[in-house]
């Protein structure tokens, strides 16, 4: 499977921007997937995920400012994120995983938040 993101980009503090992650297949109704960001010499992180059966959970320090979601008819995933801060800065991913899929990522896609 192939996962296309997309929809990131500038903005200023306190703006929003809503990320997309489509995948080449039924993909993401049937596993669990999420979103991750990587910093400038940071370590990968998870920022949010979403279980097949709709489950969510997300980073600490994006509570109540990011939400994931899925349409599971265009077998899409997004991350609204609202409330950017300068230290949202980073090449965001989208990732899904499946007992008999394996793991997957998308390419990344650049969100920078100005101060």
């Amino acid at each position: 499977v192939q996962l296309q993101a997309s929809g990131g980009g500038l903005v200023q503090a306190g703006g929003s921007l809503r990320p997309s992650c489509a995948a080449s297949r039924r993909t993401f109704s049937i596993n669990t997937s999420g979103w991750y960001r990587q910093a400038p010499g940071k370590q990968r992180e998870l920022v949010a995920g979403i279980s097949s059966g709709g489950s969510t959970n997300y980073a600490g320090f994006v509570k109540g400012r990011f939400t994931i979601s899925r349409d599971n008819a265009n077998d899409t995933v997004y991350l609204q994120m609202n409330s950017l801060k300068p230290e949202d800065t980073a090449v965001y991913y989208c990732n899904v995983w499946g007992p008999l899929l394996g793991t997957h990522w998308g390419q990344g896609t650049l969100v920078t938040v100005s101060s």
